[in-house]
């Protein structure tokens, strides 16, 4: 060879490594990769969804008949039985409001701290953000909030009940739910990791804050002296809100809002940072 090079097979050969680094200890994630793998996650919620509606005998007529059963339940028990004060509406046109919101938030906590362990044999042997997993889930919650918010139109016209013009705001209520539910979903689908028995308490303590949040009565109804305790929950502003976007009664008790915002926000942060931290466990654990 008179050029002076190599001969191919002595020739180095330029390999292409995809090199894993740790988080930082604060556990942010690069948002920046999770847009990368932005058509897997696009694959796990048509999975989730097509096994939402699929594998089900009365598919999308059970999203609706979930939040009607326990709307006509509330309407009977506090609005017949306990005589609670529905603002001047249907007691079932109102309970149904309440459960709207109540249901995303509920959906989307219990099935998204199932979403690692569900996906066990994935986890150790693919390597991908695992906080797609969760963040999938988000879809077919969403799809479900529709379907339900469809029945909830019907209710409103049979009942002859208009929103006002609190109904424009009724996305930004989705949107604090989303964040609120995000937040404790990331903490307790890293924690189901590690303590398997996250999935067995989770569902009784998410059924006790049904009871405690305004799902099926109004705060008025609540007695002074334990009101506090009740504007303490986040869902308590979130879920005035849908109703009186809704219903368009009572007004809307802007600190309230402010405080479940803030709280949203901030336990979407500090679940986004959680789930990071313990993310490099997952694969040695599971």
């Amino acid at each position: 060879m008179t050029d002076g090079a190599a001969p191919l097979h002595q020739r180095s050969r330029t390999a292409h490594h995809l090199v894993l680094k740790p988080r930082n200890r604060w556990g942010r994630r690069d948002l920046v990769e999770v847009w990368r793998f932005r058509s897997l996650l696009g694959q796990f919620a048509r999975r989730d969804i097509t096994l939402r509606y699929r594998q089900t005998a009365l598919g999308v007529v059970w999203v609706l008949l979930q939040p009607l059963i326990a709307a006509g339940i509330f309407a009977v028990v506090f609005g017949r039985v306990a005589g609670l004060s529905s603002n001047g509406v249907p007691y079932l046109v109102f309970s149904y409001a309440g459960l709207l919101g109540w249901t995303m938030f509920s959906t989307y906590l219990t099935k998204a701290s199932g979403s690692l362990v569900g996906n066990a044999a994935l986890l150790s042997k693919v390597y991908f953000p695992r906080i797609v997993l969760p963040l999938s889930v988000i879809a077919g919650t969403l799809l479900d909030f529709v379907v339900s918010l469809a029945l909830m139109a019907v209710l409103l016209a049979a009942t002859s009940t208009s929103p006002g013009y609190g109904l424009a705001l009724l996305p930004l209520w989705v949107l604090l739910t989303l964040a609120l539910s995000t937040g404790i979903g990331l903490l307790m689908a890293s924690l189901a990791v590690r303590f398997r028995d996250v999935n067995y308490v989770l569902p009784v303590l998410v059924q006790f804050l049904l009871y405690a949040s305004p799902v099926a009565y109004a705060l008025d109804a609540v007695p002074q002296s334990l009101r506090p305790y009740f504007i303490a929950n986040p869902l308590t502003g979130i879920l005035e809100a849908f109703r009186w976007s809704l219903l368009n009664t009572g007004s809307l008790q802007g600190p309230y809002v402010l405080y479940s915002a803030g709280f949203a926000l901030v336990t979407l942060v500090l679940g986004w940072a959680a789930f990071g931290r313990m993310e490099r466990s997952f694969a040695d654990i599971i």
